[in-house]
């Protein structure tokens, strides 16, 4: 029987290198995100071609309803007035934690993004679905970070209105992208956004309060 002695690798091999293995993992990385913009592209592309002339007018006019949080703002008026002690509680949350993630968004999130909005002539948006195209940049989505602020920080308070709410926010959230305003992963981003920064809002607020 004939052995056979293992290869041995040279120290200092390019397979050993730490820059190499650092452009490897950078070029994996760069695949990555190219891979996903054409699926956020294509997820937009896909919605902008898919014909939807009753749900046209129902997203158009939930889009506009969360034009500078009016609707929660409504939401709030109603949750303070029914809602005793804790639906009071409940809408000083959501507003504090809408305050919190537009500072967020606006301020530092959208300036670091500086993502253009996508172009609805390219895709053939339908007109009857357009909403007024926003001045600021697409990433992340300030609509979508509101309503996800607002819903966890009214759960919060009142458990029972976290689902529905949630349910909402992400309608508000798809909305954007039905009406070509935003492409998928702005609005993820934004809902991520809005989640991530009402436990902070919620927090101060309890800070505040106990004072």
């Amino acid at each position: 029987m004939t052995l056979t002695r293992p290869r041995l690798r040279a120290v200092g091999s390019p397979r050993d290198d730490p820059a190499a293995r650092h452009d490897r993992r950078a070029d994996g990385v760069g695949r990555s995100l190219r891979e996903l913009r054409r699926l956020d592209v294509a997820t937009y592309a896909a919605v902008a071609a898919t014909a939807t002339p009753t749900l046209d007018v129902a997203f158009r006019r939930l889009s506009r309803a969360a034009d500078r949080s009016k609707l929660w703002l409504a939401v709030a008026t109603l949750l303070a007035a029914v809602g005793g002690n804790r639906g009071r509680r409940a809408a000083k949350d959501g507003l504090a934690s809408i305050a919190l993630t537009s500072a967020t968004v606006n301020l530092l999130l959208k300036p670091l993004g500086d993502r253009r909005r996508p172009n609805r002539d390219t895709y053939d948006v339908p007109v009857a679905r357009q909403v007024a195209m926003p001045r600021s940049t697409s990433w992340p989505s300030g609509h979508a970070a509101s309503a996800f602020a607002f819903a966890t920080g009214v759960g919060a308070a009142a458990p029972g209105a976290a689902l529905p709410l949630t349910g909402l926010a992400a309608l508000v959230a798809y909305s954007r992208v039905h009406t070509g305003v935003h492409y998928p992963v702005d609005v993820i981003a934004g809902a991520v956004t809005g989640v991530a920064m009402s436990p902070l809002a919620v927090a101060a607020v309890d800070r505040v309060g106990s004072t």
